[in-house]
Protein backbone atom coordinates (compact mmCIF):
# COMPACT_ATOMS: atom_id res chain seq x y z
CA UNK A 1 0.00 0.00 0.00
CA UNK A 2 1.36 3.15 -1.14
CA UNK A 3 2.07 6.13 1.22
CA UNK A 4 -1.19 8.18 0.11
CA UNK A 5 -3.53 5.46 1.03
CA UNK A 6 -2.05 4.64 4.07
CA UNK A 7 -2.40 8.62 5.29
CA UNK A 8 -5.94 8.22 4.06
CA UNK A 9 -6.44 5.34 6.44
CA UNK A 10 -4.80 6.85 9.54
CA UNK A 11 -7.09 8.07 12.29
CA UNK A 12 -6.13 10.65 14.90
CA UNK A 13 -7.15 10.95 18.19
CA UNK A 14 -9.61 12.86 19.29
CA UNK A 15 -9.24 16.32 21.04
CA UNK A 16 -9.68 16.87 24.84
CA UNK A 17 -9.16 19.84 26.91
CA UNK A 18 -10.55 21.04 30.82
CA UNK A 19 -11.83 24.24 31.79
CA UNK A 20 -11.21 24.35 35.60
CA UNK A 21 -12.73 26.63 38.36
CA UNK A 22 -9.98 26.62 41.43
CA UNK A 23 -9.68 28.44 44.65
CA UNK A 24 -6.81 30.41 45.29
CA UNK A 25 -6.10 29.92 48.73
CA UNK A 26 -7.48 28.28 52.05
CA UNK A 27 -9.95 31.30 53.47
CA UNK A 28 -10.05 33.49 50.12
CA UNK A 29 -13.21 33.76 48.41
CA UNK A 30 -11.97 34.66 45.58
CA UNK A 31 -11.58 31.74 42.94
CA UNK A 32 -8.91 30.97 39.83
CA UNK A 33 -10.44 29.86 35.91
CA UNK A 34 -7.63 27.98 34.16
CA UNK A 35 -7.53 26.24 30.75
CA UNK A 36 -5.64 23.38 29.66
CA UNK A 37 -5.19 24.52 26.28
CA UNK A 38 -1.99 26.22 26.08
CA UNK A 39 -2.82 29.52 24.47
CA UNK A 40 -5.33 30.58 27.48
CA UNK A 41 -3.70 32.07 30.38
CA UNK A 42 -5.23 31.88 33.70
CA UNK A 43 -7.45 34.84 35.70
CA UNK A 44 -8.47 35.14 39.30
CA UNK A 45 -12.05 36.16 39.84
CA UNK A 46 -13.62 37.82 43.18
CA UNK A 47 -16.44 35.30 43.62
CA UNK A 48 -16.79 31.47 42.73
CA UNK A 49 -20.03 32.93 41.02
CA UNK A 50 -18.55 35.17 39.07
CA UNK A 51 -15.81 32.44 38.43
CA UNK A 52 -18.32 30.20 37.24
CA UNK A 53 -19.47 32.33 35.01
CA UNK A 54 -16.60 33.17 32.95
CA UNK A 55 -16.07 29.77 32.96
CA UNK A 56 -18.75 28.79 30.91
CA UNK A 57 -18.44 31.85 28.44
CA UNK A 58 -15.25 30.92 28.09
CA UNK A 59 -15.89 27.00 27.07
CA UNK A 60 -18.29 28.18 24.95
CA UNK A 61 -16.14 30.77 23.41
CA UNK A 62 -13.84 27.34 22.30
CA UNK A 63 -16.54 25.76 21.21
CA UNK A 64 -17.74 28.69 18.99
CA UNK A 65 -14.41 29.51 17.41
CA UNK A 66 -13.07 25.41 17.27
CA UNK A 67 -13.70 23.03 14.40
CA UNK A 68 -16.48 20.77 14.34
CA UNK A 69 -16.06 17.17 15.26
CA UNK A 70 -13.93 14.64 12.91
CA UNK A 71 -15.65 11.86 11.40
CA UNK A 72 -12.45 10.02 11.69
CA UNK A 73 -10.95 11.12 15.01
CA UNK A 74 -10.42 8.20 17.05
CA UNK A 75 -12.25 8.37 20.57
CA UNK A 76 -10.91 10.07 22.96
CA UNK A 77 -12.33 8.35 25.97
CA UNK A 78 -11.00 5.12 25.03
CA UNK A 79 -7.62 6.62 23.79
CA UNK A 80 -7.08 7.63 27.45
CA UNK A 81 -8.12 4.03 28.46
CA UNK A 82 -11.04 5.71 30.66
CA UNK A 83 -12.45 2.86 33.00
CA UNK A 84 -15.51 5.06 33.53
CA UNK A 85 -17.86 2.88 31.19
CA UNK A 86 -16.60 -1.04 32.88
CA UNK A 87 -19.26 -2.17 34.74
CA UNK A 88 -18.11 -3.46 38.10
CA UNK A 89 -17.90 -6.73 38.17
CA UNK A 90 -20.35 -8.83 40.46
CA UNK A 91 -19.65 -12.03 42.46
CA UNK A 92 -19.94 -13.92 39.58
CA UNK A 93 -19.37 -11.78 36.58
CA UNK A 94 -15.91 -10.45 34.65
CA UNK A 95 -15.62 -6.53 34.29
CA UNK A 96 -16.33 -5.83 30.57
CA UNK A 97 -14.60 -3.29 28.44
CA UNK A 98 -16.36 -0.51 26.86
CA UNK A 99 -16.67 -1.12 23.44
CA UNK A 100 -16.82 2.28 21.59
CA UNK A 101 -19.51 2.61 18.50
CA UNK A 102 -21.55 5.31 17.08
CA UNK A 103 -20.84 9.01 15.24
CA UNK A 104 -18.39 11.05 16.24
CA UNK A 105 -19.41 13.87 18.87
CA UNK A 106 -18.22 16.99 20.66
CA UNK A 107 -19.74 16.16 24.20
CA UNK A 108 -18.89 18.25 27.37
CA UNK A 109 -18.67 16.75 30.55
CA UNK A 110 -18.79 18.78 34.32
CA UNK A 111 -18.82 17.75 37.15
CA UNK A 112 -22.33 17.40 39.63
CA UNK A 113 -20.56 20.81 41.88
CA UNK A 114 -19.41 23.08 38.61
CA UNK A 115 -16.10 23.01 39.19
CA UNK A 116 -14.92 21.47 35.99
CA UNK A 117 -15.75 21.03 32.53
CA UNK A 118 -13.90 18.76 30.07
CA UNK A 119 -14.97 18.66 26.18
CA UNK A 120 -13.94 15.55 24.40
CA UNK A 121 -14.16 14.36 21.09
CA UNK A 122 -15.33 10.88 21.28
CA UNK A 123 -17.61 8.31 20.16
CA UNK A 124 -21.67 8.85 20.66
CA UNK A 125 -21.58 5.44 23.27
CA UNK A 126 -18.75 6.70 25.38
CA UNK A 127 -20.92 10.32 25.14
CA UNK A 128 -23.90 8.68 25.98
CA UNK A 129 -22.21 6.27 29.13
CA UNK A 130 -21.37 9.36 31.10
CA UNK A 131 -24.45 10.58 33.37
CA UNK A 132 -23.77 14.49 32.92
CA UNK A 133 -22.51 14.44 29.42
CA UNK A 134 -24.11 16.87 27.00
CA UNK A 135 -23.21 16.39 22.88
CA UNK A 136 -23.04 19.70 21.27
CA UNK A 137 -21.85 18.95 17.73
CA UNK A 138 -21.74 15.50 15.74
CA UNK A 139 -19.69 14.87 12.62
CA UNK A 140 -21.48 13.92 9.40
CA UNK A 141 -21.32 9.95 8.48
CA UNK A 142 -17.61 9.94 6.48
CA UNK A 143 -17.84 9.13 2.54
CA UNK A 144 -16.99 6.05 1.86
CA UNK A 145 -15.51 4.70 -2.00
CA UNK A 146 -18.02 3.18 -4.51
CA UNK A 147 -17.39 -1.04 -4.97
CA UNK A 148 -14.68 -0.94 -7.74
CA UNK A 149 -12.92 2.43 -6.66
CA UNK A 150 -10.16 0.67 -4.66
CA UNK A 151 -6.48 2.32 -4.87
CA UNK A 152 -4.89 1.61 -7.77
CA UNK A 153 -1.44 -0.93 -7.03
CA UNK A 154 0.80 2.25 -7.85
CA UNK A 155 -1.04 3.53 -4.66
CA UNK A 156 -2.75 6.11 -6.38
CA UNK A 157 -6.34 6.71 -6.17
CA UNK A 158 -8.63 6.22 -9.66
CA UNK A 159 -10.46 9.08 -11.10
CA UNK A 160 -14.07 9.94 -10.59
CA UNK A 161 -16.58 7.62 -12.31
CA UNK A 162 -17.82 10.47 -13.96
CA UNK A 163 -14.41 11.67 -15.21
CA UNK A 164 -13.61 8.13 -16.99
CA UNK A 165 -14.35 7.76 -20.41
CA UNK A 166 -14.70 4.79 -22.34
CA UNK A 167 -11.75 4.30 -24.56
CA UNK A 168 -12.26 3.74 -28.09
CA UNK A 169 -10.31 0.41 -28.31
CA UNK A 170 -12.07 -1.20 -25.43
CA UNK A 171 -15.58 -2.70 -26.36
CA UNK A 172 -18.75 -1.65 -24.31
CA UNK A 173 -19.44 -4.07 -21.77
CA UNK A 174 -23.15 -4.02 -20.78
CA UNK A 175 -23.34 -3.84 -16.61
CA UNK A 176 -24.06 -6.74 -14.81
CA UNK A 177 -26.54 -6.99 -12.00
CA UNK A 178 -24.68 -7.89 -8.88
CA UNK A 179 -27.94 -9.19 -7.47
CA UNK A 180 -28.20 -11.75 -9.87
CA UNK A 181 -31.33 -13.03 -12.09
CA UNK A 182 -34.63 -13.21 -10.25
CA UNK A 183 -37.25 -15.93 -10.97
CA UNK A 184 -39.85 -14.88 -13.72
CA UNK A 185 -37.66 -11.75 -14.23
CA UNK A 186 -37.62 -10.74 -18.08
CA UNK A 187 -34.67 -8.19 -18.95
CA UNK A 188 -35.45 -5.55 -21.41
CA UNK A 189 -35.40 -6.63 -24.78
CA UNK A 190 -32.38 -4.05 -26.04
CA UNK A 191 -30.06 -5.69 -23.32
CA UNK A 192 -30.40 -9.45 -24.72
CA UNK A 193 -28.12 -10.17 -27.41
CA UNK A 194 -29.80 -11.88 -30.28
CA UNK A 195 -28.35 -15.44 -30.74
CA UNK A 196 -29.85 -18.60 -32.53
CA UNK A 197 -32.05 -20.77 -30.88
CA UNK A 198 -29.95 -24.39 -30.02
CA UNK A 199 -33.41 -26.12 -29.75
CA UNK A 200 -36.51 -25.65 -31.51
CA UNK A 201 -38.78 -23.24 -29.46
CA UNK A 202 -41.56 -24.59 -27.78
CA UNK A 203 -45.18 -24.85 -28.94
CA UNK A 204 -47.38 -21.84 -28.44
CA UNK A 205 -49.26 -23.94 -25.65
CA UNK A 206 -46.32 -24.60 -23.86
CA UNK A 207 -44.70 -21.16 -24.08
CA UNK A 208 -43.70 -19.70 -20.36
CA UNK A 209 -46.44 -18.05 -18.50
CA UNK A 210 -46.58 -14.11 -17.93
CA UNK A 211 -44.63 -12.68 -14.58
CA UNK A 212 -46.81 -13.12 -11.67
CA UNK A 213 -48.02 -9.70 -9.89
CA UNK A 214 -45.78 -8.78 -7.34
CA UNK A 215 -47.71 -9.20 -4.46
CA UNK A 216 -48.21 -6.32 -2.13
CA UNK A 217 -46.68 -6.52 1.00
CA UNK A 218 -48.00 -8.04 4.24
CA UNK A 219 -48.62 -5.56 6.50
CA UNK A 220 -46.69 -6.19 10.14
CA UNK A 221 -48.52 -7.59 12.73
CA UNK A 222 -48.00 -5.50 15.51
CA UNK A 223 -47.98 -7.49 19.31
CA UNK A 224 -49.56 -5.27 21.95
CA UNK A 225 -47.84 -3.64 24.54
CA UNK A 226 -46.41 -6.06 27.30
CA UNK A 227 -47.48 -5.20 31.06
CA UNK A 228 -45.90 -5.34 33.97
CA UNK A 229 -47.31 -4.87 38.08
CA UNK A 230 -45.88 -5.93 41.23
CA UNK A 231 -42.91 -7.68 39.77
CA UNK A 232 -45.11 -9.77 37.07
CA UNK A 233 -45.10 -9.87 33.32
CA UNK A 234 -48.92 -9.51 32.10
CA UNK A 235 -49.51 -12.09 29.78
CA UNK A 236 -50.24 -11.44 26.01
CA UNK A 237 -52.44 -14.45 26.25
CA UNK A 238 -54.05 -13.42 28.95
CA UNK A 239 -58.14 -13.12 28.60
CA UNK A 240 -60.27 -11.28 29.33
CA UNK A 241 -58.80 -8.11 26.86
CA UNK A 242 -60.15 -5.70 29.55
CA UNK A 243 -58.62 -7.56 32.65
CA UNK A 244 -54.98 -7.99 30.62
CA UNK A 245 -55.32 -3.75 29.65
CA UNK A 246 -56.68 -3.01 33.30
CA UNK A 247 -53.36 -4.91 34.91
CA UNK A 248 -51.29 -3.20 31.91
CA UNK A 249 -52.87 0.56 33.11
CA UNK A 250 -51.91 -0.17 36.45
CA UNK A 251 -48.32 -1.03 36.65
CA UNK A 252 -48.49 1.96 34.27
CA UNK A 253 -50.26 4.22 37.54
CA UNK A 254 -47.61 2.56 40.13
CA UNK A 255 -45.10 3.44 38.60
CA UNK A 256 -46.29 7.26 37.86
CA UNK A 257 -46.95 7.09 41.73
CA UNK A 258 -43.50 6.42 42.63
CA UNK A 259 -42.03 9.67 40.59
CA UNK A 260 -44.70 12.25 42.27
CA UNK A 261 -43.40 15.28 44.39
CA UNK A 262 -45.61 14.63 46.57
CA UNK A 263 -47.46 11.38 48.10
CA UNK A 264 -51.06 11.62 47.89
CA UNK A 265 -52.57 8.89 50.14
CA UNK A 266 -56.20 8.93 48.84
CA UNK A 267 -55.08 8.10 45.10
CA UNK A 268 -52.29 5.15 46.59
CA UNK A 269 -55.68 3.82 48.59
CA UNK A 270 -57.70 3.71 45.25
CA UNK A 271 -54.27 2.27 43.34
CA UNK A 272 -54.91 -0.39 45.95
CA UNK A 273 -58.16 -1.14 45.63
CA UNK A 274 -57.98 -1.61 41.91
CA UNK A 275 -54.61 -4.03 42.08
CA UNK A 276 -56.46 -6.39 44.81
CA UNK A 277 -59.27 -6.42 42.66
CA UNK A 278 -57.40 -7.10 38.92
CA UNK A 279 -55.73 -9.54 41.56
CA UNK A 280 -58.73 -11.70 42.21
CA UNK A 281 -59.97 -11.57 38.38
CA UNK A 282 -56.46 -12.72 37.39
CA UNK A 283 -56.37 -15.18 40.02
CA UNK A 284 -59.57 -16.65 38.84
CA UNK A 285 -58.62 -16.59 35.32
CA UNK A 286 -55.09 -18.39 35.90
CA UNK A 287 -56.03 -20.74 38.89
CA UNK A 288 -52.77 -19.61 41.12
CA UNK A 289 -52.56 -19.00 44.29
CA UNK A 290 -49.42 -16.58 44.64
CA UNK A 291 -51.80 -13.89 42.53
CA UNK A 292 -54.56 -14.71 45.19
CA UNK A 293 -52.44 -13.72 48.03
CA UNK A 294 -50.88 -10.63 46.10
CA UNK A 295 -54.50 -9.41 45.79
CA UNK A 296 -55.43 -10.02 49.89
CA UNK A 297 -52.66 -8.38 50.47
CA UNK A 298 -52.98 -5.42 48.26
CA UNK A 299 -56.44 -5.18 49.99
CA UNK A 300 -54.76 -4.87 53.46
CA UNK A 301 -52.38 -1.93 51.88
CA UNK A 302 -55.64 -0.39 50.66
CA UNK A 303 -57.26 -0.63 53.72
CA UNK A 304 -54.27 0.36 55.72
CA UNK A 305 -53.36 3.57 53.13
CA UNK A 306 -57.32 5.14 53.36
CA UNK A 307 -56.79 4.76 57.52
CA UNK A 308 -53.56 7.15 57.15
CA UNK A 309 -55.22 9.11 55.01
CA UNK A 310 -57.97 9.62 56.78
CA UNK A 311 -55.99 10.34 59.94
CA UNK A 312 -53.86 12.84 58.28
CA UNK A 313 -56.63 14.99 57.50
CA UNK A 314 -58.35 14.63 60.63
CA UNK A 315 -61.38 12.53 59.84
CA UNK A 316 -62.70 9.57 61.76
CA UNK A 317 -63.11 6.24 59.91
CA UNK A 318 -66.18 4.74 59.38
CA UNK A 319 -67.78 2.99 62.83
CA UNK A 320 -65.05 5.10 64.88
CA UNK A 321 -64.78 7.96 67.06
CA UNK A 322 -62.99 11.11 66.49
CA UNK A 323 -59.08 10.98 65.22
CA UNK A 324 -56.87 12.57 67.27
CA UNK A 325 -53.21 14.39 65.51
CA UNK A 326 -50.96 13.18 68.03
CA UNK A 327 -47.65 14.71 68.23
CA UNK A 328 -45.83 11.33 68.40
CA UNK A 329 -47.81 9.62 65.55
CA UNK A 330 -46.84 5.56 65.72
CA UNK A 331 -46.46 3.24 68.20
CA UNK A 332 -42.87 2.63 67.74
CA UNK A 333 -42.46 6.58 68.96
CA UNK A 334 -44.53 5.90 71.72
CA UNK A 335 -42.37 2.79 72.96
CA UNK A 336 -39.36 4.74 72.42
CA UNK A 337 -40.88 7.42 74.65
CA UNK A 338 -41.75 4.96 77.78
CA UNK A 339 -37.92 3.16 77.06
CA UNK A 340 -36.34 6.71 77.82
CA UNK A 341 -38.80 7.13 81.19
CA UNK A 342 -37.89 3.90 82.43
CA UNK A 343 -34.30 4.30 81.83
CA UNK A 344 -34.14 7.40 83.76
CA UNK A 345 -36.29 5.78 86.80
CA UNK A 346 -34.01 2.50 86.66
CA UNK A 347 -30.57 5.11 86.68
CA UNK A 348 -31.13 8.27 88.57
CA UNK A 349 -27.62 9.82 89.60
CA UNK A 350 -29.51 11.72 92.30
CA UNK A 351 -32.38 11.61 94.57
CA UNK A 352 -35.65 14.27 93.87
CA UNK A 353 -37.99 15.28 91.41
CA UNK A 354 -36.08 18.45 90.70
CA UNK A 355 -32.85 15.98 90.15
CA UNK A 356 -35.27 13.30 88.05
CA UNK A 357 -36.69 15.95 85.53
CA UNK A 358 -33.66 17.47 84.59
CA UNK A 359 -32.11 13.78 84.10
CA UNK A 360 -35.10 12.91 81.72
CA UNK A 361 -34.81 16.30 79.76
CA UNK A 362 -30.64 15.83 79.57
CA UNK A 363 -31.30 12.28 78.41
CA UNK A 364 -33.14 12.97 75.66
CA UNK A 365 -30.96 15.80 74.41
CA UNK A 366 -28.18 13.40 74.55
CA UNK A 367 -30.01 9.78 74.25
CA UNK A 368 -28.27 8.92 70.23
CA UNK A 369 -25.03 9.39 70.68
CA UNK A 370 -24.04 10.49 74.08
CA UNK A 371 -23.34 14.38 73.64
CA UNK A 372 -25.41 17.27 72.30
CA UNK A 373 -26.00 20.75 73.50
CA UNK A 374 -27.65 23.05 75.70
CA UNK A 375 -28.38 26.85 76.56
CA UNK A 376 -29.67 29.17 80.16
CA UNK A 377 -32.92 29.02 78.40
CA UNK A 378 -33.17 25.69 78.32
CA UNK A 379 -32.42 25.32 82.70
CA UNK A 380 -34.28 29.01 83.10
CA UNK A 381 -37.39 27.39 81.56
CA UNK A 382 -37.63 24.34 83.73
CA UNK A 383 -39.44 24.25 87.33
CA UNK A 384 -36.02 23.67 89.17
CA UNK A 385 -35.41 25.68 92.44
CA UNK A 386 -31.79 25.40 92.07
CA UNK A 387 -30.57 25.05 88.73
CA UNK A 388 -26.85 26.12 89.37
CA UNK A 389 -26.51 23.91 92.46
CA UNK A 390 -28.36 21.28 91.14
CA UNK A 391 -25.91 20.71 87.48
CA UNK A 392 -22.79 21.01 89.58
CA UNK A 393 -24.39 17.77 92.07
CA UNK A 394 -24.30 16.25 88.26
CA UNK A 395 -20.88 17.05 87.14
CA UNK A 396 -19.83 16.02 90.73
CA UNK A 397 -21.26 12.97 90.52
CA UNK A 398 -20.00 11.84 87.59
CA UNK A 399 -23.02 11.52 85.68
CA UNK A 400 -22.81 14.64 83.35
CA UNK A 401 -19.62 16.72 81.22
CA UNK A 402 -19.24 20.02 80.16
CA UNK A 403 -17.41 22.64 78.44
CA UNK A 404 -16.60 24.76 80.97
CA UNK A 405 -18.63 26.21 84.52
CA UNK A 406 -21.70 25.88 85.57
CA UNK A 407 -21.67 29.64 85.70
CA UNK A 408 -20.96 29.56 81.56
CA UNK A 409 -23.77 27.12 81.08
CA UNK A 410 -26.26 29.40 82.31
CA UNK A 411 -25.06 32.14 80.66
CA UNK A 412 -24.95 30.97 77.46
CA UNK A 413 -27.22 31.80 74.73
CA UNK A 414 -28.53 30.01 71.55
CA UNK A 415 -26.03 31.66 69.34
CA UNK A 416 -23.30 30.09 71.32
CA UNK A 417 -24.49 26.99 72.97
CA UNK A 418 -22.30 24.80 75.70
CA UNK A 419 -21.34 21.34 74.96
CA UNK A 420 -22.40 18.14 77.27
CA UNK A 421 -22.14 14.72 77.09
CA UNK A 422 -23.37 12.09 79.18
CA UNK A 423 -20.81 8.93 79.39
CA UNK A 424 -22.96 6.31 80.29
CA UNK A 425 -25.20 6.96 76.88
CA UNK A 426 -21.62 7.31 74.89
CA UNK A 427 -22.20 4.16 72.67
CA UNK A 428 -19.10 2.06 72.20
CA UNK A 429 -17.74 -0.97 70.49
CA UNK A 430 -18.62 -3.26 73.23
CA UNK A 431 -21.60 -1.19 74.60
CA UNK A 432 -24.37 0.26 71.64
CA UNK A 433 -25.96 1.69 74.71
CA UNK A 434 -29.29 1.79 76.00
CA UNK A 435 -31.66 3.03 73.37
CA UNK A 436 -32.48 1.79 69.91
CA UNK A 437 -33.92 4.66 67.98
CA UNK A 438 -32.24 6.64 65.46
CA UNK A 439 -30.84 10.44 64.88
CA UNK A 440 -33.68 11.52 63.79
CA UNK A 441 -35.88 10.11 66.40
CA UNK A 442 -34.06 11.88 69.14
CA UNK A 443 -35.38 15.27 68.52
CA UNK A 444 -38.96 14.33 68.04
CA UNK A 445 -38.57 12.81 71.37
CA UNK A 446 -36.81 15.52 73.13
CA UNK A 447 -39.55 18.01 71.63
CA UNK A 448 -42.43 15.73 72.84
CA UNK A 449 -41.06 15.84 76.43
CA UNK A 450 -40.31 19.94 76.37
CA UNK A 451 -44.22 20.35 74.78
CA UNK A 452 -45.87 17.94 77.86
CA UNK A 453 -43.29 19.80 80.59
CA UNK A 454 -43.90 23.52 79.64
CA UNK A 455 -47.41 22.94 78.62
CA UNK A 456 -49.09 26.48 78.97
CA UNK A 457 -51.79 25.80 81.80
CA UNK A 458 -49.02 23.75 83.83
CA UNK A 459 -46.17 26.68 82.96
CA UNK A 460 -49.25 29.12 84.20
CA UNK A 461 -50.37 27.60 87.27
CA UNK A 462 -46.68 27.66 88.01
CA UNK A 463 -46.78 23.98 88.82
CA UNK A 464 -43.76 22.30 90.47
CA UNK A 465 -41.31 19.77 88.97
CA UNK A 466 -43.51 16.61 91.14
CA UNK A 467 -46.53 17.69 88.98
CA UNK A 468 -44.61 17.95 85.48
CA UNK A 469 -43.48 14.09 86.30
CA UNK A 470 -46.82 13.19 86.96
CA UNK A 471 -48.07 14.33 83.74
CA UNK A 472 -45.15 12.94 81.67
CA UNK A 473 -46.16 9.70 83.33
CA UNK A 474 -49.79 9.74 82.69
CA UNK A 475 -48.89 11.01 78.87
CA UNK A 476 -47.63 6.97 78.50
CA UNK A 477 -49.85 5.36 80.47
CA UNK A 478 -53.48 5.63 78.93
CA UNK A 479 -55.15 3.45 76.60
CA UNK A 480 -56.33 4.76 73.03
CA UNK A 481 -59.45 6.24 74.80
CA UNK A 482 -57.30 8.06 77.09
CA UNK A 483 -58.32 6.27 80.24
CA UNK A 484 -56.16 5.72 82.92
CA UNK A 485 -54.22 2.42 82.76
CA UNK A 486 -54.24 -0.59 80.51
CA UNK A 487 -57.80 -0.75 79.00
CA UNK A 488 -58.70 1.70 81.91
CA UNK A 489 -58.17 -0.62 84.73
CA UNK A 490 -55.99 2.60 86.65
CA UNK A 491 -52.30 3.27 87.07
CA UNK A 492 -50.43 1.71 90.72
CA UNK A 493 -50.21 4.39 93.05
CA UNK A 494 -46.64 3.10 94.02
CA UNK A 495 -45.26 3.17 90.52
CA UNK A 496 -46.32 7.00 90.17
CA UNK A 497 -44.91 8.03 93.80
CA UNK A 498 -41.73 5.99 92.27
CA UNK A 499 -41.14 8.12 89.18
CA UNK A 500 -42.27 11.66 90.55
CA UNK A 501 -39.76 10.70 93.43
CA UNK A 502 -42.65 11.49 96.00
CA UNK A 503 -43.94 10.08 99.21
CA UNK A 504 -47.28 8.03 98.19
CA UNK A 505 -49.17 10.17 100.13
CA UNK A 506 -48.28 13.50 98.05
CA UNK A 507 -49.86 12.15 94.91
CA UNK A 508 -53.65 12.97 95.78
CA UNK A 509 -52.28 16.30 96.18
CA UNK A 510 -50.87 16.34 92.51
CA UNK A 511 -53.50 14.86 91.33
CA UNK A 512 -55.68 17.48 92.48
CA UNK A 513 -52.99 19.95 90.48
CA UNK A 514 -53.26 18.36 87.39
CA UNK A 515 -57.26 18.14 87.76
CA UNK A 516 -56.83 22.23 88.02
CA UNK A 517 -55.30 22.56 85.52
CA UNK A 518 -57.61 20.51 82.90
CA UNK A 519 -55.10 17.41 82.64
CA UNK A 520 -57.28 15.02 84.13
CA UNK A 521 -60.70 14.31 84.43
CA UNK A 522 -63.27 11.43 86.64
CA UNK A 523 -59.98 10.94 88.57
CA UNK A 524 -60.52 9.05 91.59
CA UNK A 525 -57.48 7.88 93.87
CA UNK A 526 -57.92 4.61 95.87
CA UNK A 527 -55.38 3.03 98.16
CA UNK A 528 -53.19 1.21 95.34
CA UNK A 529 -54.88 2.59 91.96
CA UNK A 530 -55.20 6.38 90.16
CA UNK A 531 -58.22 6.06 87.48
CA UNK A 532 -59.82 8.11 85.47
CA UNK A 533 -59.05 9.60 81.89
CA UNK A 534 -57.02 12.47 80.29
CA UNK A 535 -59.11 15.39 78.95
CA UNK A 536 -59.40 15.81 75.35
CA UNK A 537 -57.37 18.62 75.42
CA UNK A 538 -54.03 17.26 75.94
CA UNK A 539 -54.73 13.66 74.07
CA UNK A 540 -52.38 15.19 71.24
CA UNK A 541 -49.38 14.83 73.82
CA UNK A 542 -50.15 11.32 74.90
CA UNK A 543 -48.53 8.14 73.89
CA UNK A 544 -51.31 5.05 74.11
CA UNK A 545 -50.17 1.35 75.68
CA UNK A 546 -50.51 -1.57 72.93
CA UNK A 547 -53.37 -3.19 73.48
Amino acid sequence: MGVEAQATNERVAGRTWTVRLDPVGRGRADVRVSCSRPACAAQVLPSAAVGRTAAVEHLKAHLRAGPAPRPTAYCACRAEECHTHIRPAGPRERPAPWRCGGAVVLAVVTDREGRWWRVMECCSRCAAAHPTAKVVATAPAPDRPAAGDAFRADGTAPAPAASRAPSAAAPVVPPVSSVGPHFSHRAPEAAVPQQAPAFRSAPASRQAPAPRQARPPRPTRQRGRRGRIAQRFVPHELRPIALRDELTELGELFRAYQQRAEPDLAVLADLHARKAKAFFAWAEATGETALRLDAQRAEQAAATVRRQHLHRIGQAPDGEGPVVARLLTASAQWNHARAVLAQVADHAPLPGPDARLLVVMLTLRTAQSGVGNLVGQDLKGLPLREPEQLVGRLVESGWLSIAGTVEELIASRPECPTRISVPSLTPDDSDPGPFTFGKKMRPRLSGWAQRVVGEKKLRKAKTEAEVRLLALALATGIDADGRLGAQGRGIELEALASWCAVDPGELPELVDRLTAADWLAEAVVTDALLTGRLTERVLPLTCPLPQ
